[in-house]
């Protein structure tokens, strides 16, 4: 993916976080009707979703157990859908995708 933009790190932990669910999101639009930009873009997504995984499911995490919770389902099924389809993922499975990306990265920001 492409560098951080300038002033990236002036950011809080949130704010960076949310802007990697937004960039991500961004790079699946962009990415339909371009197999190779779509598979790049449904891995990064994947390894975002994957890291998020693995931070809420830390003992040492402090979110409550519903949100931690919820963060692995939607990991869960963004990990479900990613392998079910692959480079043949219809359109409205990555705009589910995009939405979910976009929606956690408002309530980051909202709950900030």
């Amino acid at each position: 993916m492409a560098t951080e933009p300038e002033g990236y790190e002036d950011l809080s932990t949130i704010e960076q976080d949310a802007f990697a669910l937004s960039r991500a999101a961004v790079a699946l639009d962009q990415a339909k009707g371009n197999t190779n930009e779509l598979v790049a873009a449904l891995d990064h997504n994947l390894q975002l979703w994957s890291t998020i995984r693995v931070v809420v499911s830390d003992e040492a995490n402090t979110l409550p157990v519903d949100i931690k919770d919820n963060l692995v389902k939607l990991s869960q099924y963004i990990a479900a859908k990613t392998f079910e389809y692959g480079s043949d993922i219809p359109e409205d499975v990555v705009d589910s995708l995009i939405n979910i990306n976009l929606q956690i990265s408002q309530g980051l920001l909202e709950g900030n």
